[in-house]
């Protein structure tokens, strides 16, 4: 896709946006964005290093030269690298006097020894970042899009949230991290109301999403760790320092940003400990970023820290040896051992085998040999051996390699039908309570004897009926019971099921709900296919070599007035606003309600989350994560502030909750309500009634892709109106509706669409940044051609769609097949050719797996337009701007809106 080379006017500014692989525009004054350039007249170049598909590149704001070296001095005066001098002035009696740069622009005769220019050049600065929207001095312009005119344009989903605003100097250091990244943590608001009746006029929920521990992309920045064990806290609410605090008394003491208290400065703050010296106070982690990383002292250990630990429930049932599960499972494992975090030489490792007996395996530390011990009793489970069954990794490498070769082998004519899973989980958990840790389970059958047996309940006849939610709640109150003694021991359970029939989903996804672990689901597997077993082996090896975080507290603090009222995710709510995670897995995603209940007077607020944990590799730290957001007066700011990603993974998790509590038609109801009064105090408040009023359905520029999300996710299967989806799949549905970070759900509710067989000439090739992707098109059939070949994806499926129409030489470049009646339908793995289309469609595929985060292996399936009945529905489905049963088209949706919005009824 071509570049603008236009120089562009006064007031604008360009950014790269990869995930669409264009630029978009941004007025400076006032903040407005738009895809089409401005008028011009000379040329721009991409950012440095930036290139379209770059995956997950973060948006850097963009500075002309001018305002950087307004920002940071002279180039000769200040290296970038030093936020202050190398030494603070001093006060009488030698005392160090330090400045924030706050207070650095009222002392000139400071500043003139190198933390910035001087006073007018400050001045200077706060005017350029004012006009930029980021002083303060403006608020957030408010542009009003009709939606009845406005069709979605995929692009408006990787444009960043509007930008946070804070008044100048908010901040102690002029960092450009000093606010969280989205990816990390981000509001449903990017601009606070002051009192809760403001908030309620708006209808906006007020809610933070949370993404602690995400995985980080070549060439992003790891978190910054502080190493010094200096750990400044307020003495009354406990927040860590940050950048949004204020230094005082000569910089003896600082005054914390939630609760105003004044704190002493640690005596060891301003020293270097590495090189035994004084220490620039400035250039400290916590000062300058928004997400920092503390080595904790002993005082934040209830004991040492503990190693990690892995037992691995495995199903050898006739069925899951029958469908190639054992084989690829214990392939996989061994496979990985030098790949599951071990760098201290302290993991420990476990394997129990079950059917409708409990199977242990001895290995003594320094022998190849291991020995099975059989335990039939499954009502009253009991450890055979007290030591050897839980042994160190390194020294019981061979042991165990030895044994993972043969586990399949030992099985391979097991012709028991049964699973005794409650029985192998008590018996894993007795195995590692005394230290905490992950059981894995692998289930192929649904649990049928001993604690936590269940029935199967699937009956056809309910579904889509008000009685379907039942099947979506825990049928044994075993697995929460047993769930919340995990969390109290630091176990956390991930469970991966694989089904030829129904496994009870919903019963057995309490496990990693309660314990912050995760639930994989493979219906219909069978390891002779190499798509499925390629998909859980990829999926469960990325899962072993997953650094996990060990017996974590979290909690989340906000600015006097806030106070955090729900939470959604994979947790256990311990005490009021204590969340407790036995072992925290890599981009998991969390929802935070936060409510107002007294007004807030400061000019912004800030919300800090804190997670206190053990690193797999054996070190105690705490991870910060801090947001500051301006408040306002102004329901326009708060409407311009909003964050339409944000929202819409707030209301996925509002959704599933209230399709387990209540009934999944009130889920959609509730959707359907919540957006209806957005859009009606949108109407009152910030729009002018008349003849024309009528003829418009207004909402914020910001938010005009809302509605298309809400009827994405009306359209899930987690969610959707239908009395065809099976539980099973609709539970696995839900857990992720509750668990994918943002950059996760937002396909998965409204997927990627590409066309190939037209596709720009650079799209699949290497860019500066990685393989180019298509531009995306909407979410509509209108869009297919009968001699086209299309891609469909939502993170967790790809789909190629090929048209009917289909000329023979792209069938014999793409699949290598002579004609369009050669092609099957169905699971696929794409050939690779030595031709540019094929390596172009084999790039785009690989690329989009690729820009997701998390373990997930997307399964790729060709759907023939004229093919299999079920498969063309289903990637049809995907198109949620057309209609798709009983629900409506996006035209209909938008329509139903309007009536409502007006007074006329509807949907």
């Amino acid at each position: 896709m071509a570049s603008p080379t236009q120089q562009l006017p006064p007031g604008w500014t360009a950014e790269w946006d990869a995930g669409s692989g264009q630029y978009f525009f941004i007025d400076t004054t006032t903040g407005a964005r738009q895809w089409e350039p401005p008028t011009i007249t000379g040329s721009v170049e991409p950012p440095m290093g930036v290139g379209a598909g770059a995956p997950h590149a973060k948006s850097r704001r963009q500075y002309a030269a001018g305002q950087t070296q307004a920002y940071y001095g002279a180039p000769d005066a200040m290296p970038e690298q030093n936020f202050g001098p190398p030494q603070p002035p001093m006060q009488a009696g030698g005392q160090p006097q330090f400045f924030s740069p706050a207070q650095a622009q009222m002392q000139p005769q400071q500043a003139q020894q190198g933390y910035y220019q001087d006073p007018s050049q400050m001045n200077q600065m706060a005017d350029q970042f004012s006009q930029m929207g980021m002083g303060g001095q403006k608020g957030f312009q408010l542009y009003t899009a009709n939606l009845l005119t406005s069709p979605p344009d995929p692009r408006e989903l990787s444009i960043p949230p509007p930008e946070i605003r804070l008044p100048p100097n908010a901040s102690v250091t002029p960092s450009l991290t000093a606010n969280a990244d989205p990816s990390y943590q981000r509001c449903t608001i990017n601009a606070v109301p002051t009192t809760s009746s403001l908030l309620a006029k708006s209808k906006m929920p007020f809610a933070l999403v949370l993404t602690p521990y995400r995985t980080l992309n070549e060439g992003e920045e790891p978190v910054p760790v502080v190493t010094d064990t200096v750990i400044a806290r307020c003495r009354r609410c406990r927040t860590y320092i940050n950048p949004y605090v204020q230094f005082i008394d000569g910089g003896n003491r600082w005054r914390c940003c939630m609760c105003n208290m004044s704190n002493e400065v640690p005596q060891m703050f301003d020293w270097d400990q590495v090189r035994n010296q004084p220490g620039d106070r400035w250039s400290r982690a916590e000062l300058n970023h928004s997400v920092v990383e503390f080595v904790a002292p002993t005082e934040y250990m209830v004991r040492p820290p503990q190693p990690a630990v892995y037992v691995f429930l495995i199903d050898v049932s006739h069925q899951a040896v029958q469908s190639g599960m054992v084989a690829t499972a214990t392939r996989t494992i061994l496979e990985n051992l030098d790949r599951i975090p071990d760098e201290n030489g302290r993991t420990k490792i476990a394997l129990i085998c079950y059917d409708t007996s409990l199977y242990f395996f001895s290995m003594p530390p320094g022998s190849s040999e291991s020995s099975m011990l059989v335990v039939s009793d499954v009502e009253d489970v009991f450890l055979p051996k007290p030591t050897d069954l839980c042994v160190n990794l390194a020294e019981s490498r061979e042991s165990l390699t030895n044994l993972l070769g043969r586990i399949n082998d030992m099985f391979k004519d097991n012709s028991i039908i049964g699973s005794a899973l409650g029985p192998a989980l008590q018996a894993g958990f007795k195995l590692m309570s005394p230290i905490g840790g992950k059981i894995t389970v692998l289930s192929s059958s649904l649990p049928s004897l001993g604690a936590g047996a269940l029935k199967n309940r699937e009956d056809p006849k309910i579904l889509g009926t008000t009685k379907e939610s039942g099947l979506l709640q825990a049928a044994s109150t075993f697995y929460k019971t047993f769930a919340i003694e995990c969390s109290r021991a630091q176990v956390s359970v991930d469970m991966f099921l694989f089904s030829q029939s129904y496994q009870d989903v919903a019963s057995l996804a309490c496990l990693p709900h309660y314990t912050s672990g995760q639930t994989y689901y493979y219906p219909g597997f069978n390891a002779s296919r190499s798509e499925d077993a390629l998909k859980f082996g990829h999926e469960f090896g990325s899962v072993l070599a997953m650094p996990i975080m060990l017996e974590a507290v979290m909690r989340v603090r906000a600015t006097r007035g806030l106070r955090m009222s729900s939470f959604h995710g994979n947790f256990f709510v311990r005490s009021t606003d204590l969340l407790a995670m036995p072992a925290v897995p890599q981009d998991q995603s969390y929802a935070i309600e936060i409510q107002i209940e007294e007004t807030v007077t400061s000019p912004f607020v800030v919300l800090q989350t804190a997670i206190l944990h053990t690193t797999c590799y054996g070190e105690r730290r705490i991870r910060v994560v801090t947001l500051a957001l301006p408040t306002t007066t102004s329901l326009s700011e708060v409407f311009a502030s909003a964050d339409q990603v944000a929202l819409a993974t707030y209301f996925s998790n509002k959704a599933v909750e209230r399709s387990l509590t209540h009934k999944l038609e009130d889920a959609r109801d509730m959707l359907f309500k919540n957006l209806v009064d957005i859009l009606l105090a949108y109407k009152s408040s910030m729009t002018a009634g008349g003849a024309g009023a009528m003829g418009q359905l207004a909402i914020s520029e910001n938010m005009k892709m809302l509605p298309v999300l809400i009827l994405g996710l009306l359209k899930n299967v987690g969610i959707r109106q239908s009395a065809q989806i099976p539980p099973d799949i609709r539970a696995y549905a839900q857990a992720l509706l509750t668990s994918l970070p943002s950059q996760l759900l937002i396909p998965y509710i409204y997927p990627t669409f590409y066309s190939l067989h037209n596709m720009p000439e650079e799209a699949g090739t290497v860019g500066p940044e990685g393989i180019v992707l298509p531009p995306p098109l909407p979410l509509t059939s209108e869009r297919l051609e009968r001699h086209g070949l299309f891609l469909i994806e939502d993170g967790q499926t790809i789909f190629l769609w090929v048209g009917r129409d289909a000329v023979p030489q792209l069938i014999m470049d793409v699949f290598d097949l002579p004609n369009y009646d050669a092609l099957r339908g169905g699971k696929y793995t794409l050939p690779h050719l030595e031709n540019p289309m094929n390596e172009r469609v084999n790039a785009i595929v690989a690329k989009t797996r690729a820009l997701r985060r998390g373990p997930y292996y997307s399964h790729l399936y060709v759907v023939k337009e004229d093919g299999e009945p079920a498969l063309r529905l289903w990637a049809l489905s995907a198109l949620i701007q057309d209609r798709l049963d009983v629900l409506p088209s996006y035209q209909q949706f938008i329509g139903s809106l309007k009536d409502k919005v007006h007074g006329n009824g509807g949907y």
